[in-house]
């Protein structure tokens, strides 16, 4: 093999022979026969591919001017192991707008949770996320609120509420919480599910198929004679491990799980295809279809790219069959193409990092991840010029819709399961005082005071879960100054630390990781699940990893 292999790359190659399959992964190949596929020359187009391979080998496995040794201790080998190539959406934070110029702000819901998982994996790494892994909406998302259910109807009910900003006197926090009615599990419809597992070699680490595997298990319990599960895995290439198989035969689910293996390429593409094939031979009329994808979402075989799967995604919920995904792994996690499929395919994205969050998934919040109560929710908020000069919405950076959007039914938008709860945040001037723009010289201003006293009037659409056009749920927003409840408090130590995260102080001022923990810690109030207890020693955590200036 020596002689096929051009010096420079001969003791690359030898160290990988030698030592660790983990490094050939981190090449994208999965195997020792995998490298021989590729270092086979027989024409000068196989010579051209060689070269390029190597290139690549030696870009991604020995970085110059650092030689790799024929033999590596382990030690030395996690070193490459751990050079993260994990893949983020960087959005730039929602800018500051003048209600004289642009009085209306429009956005879709967002129920996702993954971004918190995320970053707590990291700070029990002991590293400080990367600013891409940080959304504010997912963080303040993750806990429960104490919001007040629907009366009237409705599958959800809307709650208000305005208070002083802790990091910033001259402004106020307006909260707007929605809460859907839960559902006992054995309330569900039957529910067609296709477990899709990433079986391929990055997911052969603790943190990938074991975990994903414990963690399926614990959905297998929930399930009711009623059900019906199928199980597809993919790398290389895919293939149906169990036919859609009735609830009842929990052994039979289980035993299937146990036997997955990891190793090979990423063909995740295919894999989505085959579950969709799976999900349409097992579809229940009237009941819940859904595939439930988990994987470090590393696709490198077929078709990749965001946008053919995003379409896929697409196409195929409008069959009735909707896609949640559930991320795993470390590393050379993808969480933007988490985030867009679930997206895309009308489910809901959450990250696993433990056992403790897989069983708040799929097990205390099973009815929120399967059912939905609503679809295509938008939120609009119209402001009072009279009373508010400026506002800035936290989080939310890839949901923003034009304004016009909101009441066109054709325009997609999130859904909300059972059980439910939302929270946007909203920071505002109110009028007279100081902002964060400059006042313009020949600025149009209102010409008279307006007669309320409402500081906005909030609208909220949606479309019901059974179908049919949309219905609207309007309410003003009162400007009654009151004391903030311990929900709201906490949200803004929520907020505020993910605005830290980031890195930018512009909005958060001299309000420190100190600050925000003792806010969050004096807000946890009713703690059943210890949730906002572990926050608090997170933000702490983060405290001390952060750079000493």
């Amino acid at each position: 093999m020596s002689r096929l292999v051009s010096p420079l790359l001969r003791p690359v190659v030898q160290g990988l022979a030698i030592t660790s399959w983990v490094l050939l992964a981190g090449c994208g190949l999965s195997t020792s026969q995998d490298l021989a596929k590729h270092v086979e020359p027989a024409s000068a187009k196989q010579h051209s591919e060689q070269a390029r391979i190597e290139d690549a080998l030696v870009k991604r496995v020995a970085p110059a001017p650092m030689a790799i040794p024929l033999m590596m201790s382990d030690s030395v080998a996690s070193l490459y192991r751990s050079e993260p190539r994990e893949q983020y959406e960087n959005l730039p934070e929602n800018p500051v707008h003048r209600v004289a110029e642009m009085p209306v702000s429009t956005f879709s819901v967002d129920v996702d949770t993954g971004s918190y998982a995320n970053v707590r994996r990291f700070l029990n790494q002991g590293r400080l996320p990367p600013e891409g892994a940080v959304r504010l909406e997912e963080m303040v998302n993750y806990f429960p609120y104490d919001y007040a259910l629907p009366t009237d109807g409705s599958p959800f009910g809307v709650t208000t509420e305005v208070a002083a900003t802790p990091w910033n006197p001259r402004t106020k926090l307006l909260r707007i919480g929605i809460k859907a009615s839960d559902r006992a599990v054995a309330q569900l419809a039957p529910a067609n599910l296709v477990f899709l597992v990433d079986v391929s070699g990055s997911m052969d680490r603790r943190e990938g198929l074991p975990l994903v595997k414990s963690t399926l298990k614990l959905l297998v319990d929930q399930l009711r004679d009623q059900d019906r599960v199928s199980l597809v895995v993919y790398a290389g290439e895919s293939r149906v491990v169990l036919k859609p198989t009735s609830g009842r035969d929990k052994a039979k689910i289980r035993n299937a799980i146990d036997q997955l293996t990891a190793g090979g390429s990423t063909a995740g593409a295919s894999g989505i295809e085959m579950a969709y094939q799976m999900a349409r031979e097992g579809f229940i009329d009237n009941g819940i279809n859904r595939i439930l994808l988990a994987t470090d979402g590393d696709f490198n075989v077929g078709v990749s790219d965001f946008d053919s799967l995003k379409q896929m995604a697409v196409d195929q919920r409008k069959s009735g069959v909707s896609l949640t995904t559930l991320g795993f792994g470390v590393d050379n996690y993808n969480e933007h193409l988490m985030e867009q499929l679930a997206d895309a395919g009308d489910g809901n994205y959450a990250y696993i990092d433990n056992l403790r969050e897989a069983r708040k998934v799929l097990v205390d919040q099973l009815s929120s991840t399967l059912a939905i109560v609503a679809r295509d929710v938008k939120v609009q908020v119209e402001f009072n010029p009279a009373q508010v000069s400026e506002y800035r919405l936290l989080g939310y950076e890839n949901r923003a819709l034009k304004r016009e959007d909101f009441n066109n039914d054709k325009v997609d938008a999130g859904e909300i399961g059972a059980g439910h709860t939302l929270t946007a945040l909203y920071e505002i001037v109110p009028k007279g005082e100081k902002g964060w723009l400059e006042p313009l010289r020949y600025a149009n201003a209102p010409t008279a005071e307006s007669k309320t006293a409402e500081l906005a009037m909030l609208r909220v659409r949606y479309k019901p879960a059974s179908g049919g056009d949309s219905q609207l749920i309007e309410r003003p927003i009162a400007h009654v100054p009151t004391q903030a409840s311990d929900d709201l408090r906490f949200a803004a130590a929520v907020a505020a630390f993910a605005q830290q995260l980031k890195g930018d102080g512009r909005y958060t001022g001299s309000m420190g990781l100190q600050d925000t923990a003792a806010l969050a810690r004096s807000a946890r109030g009713d703690d059943p699940f210890g949730l906002r207890n572990e926050f608090v020693q997170l933000v702490e955590l983060a405290q001390s990893l952060k750079p000493r200036p």
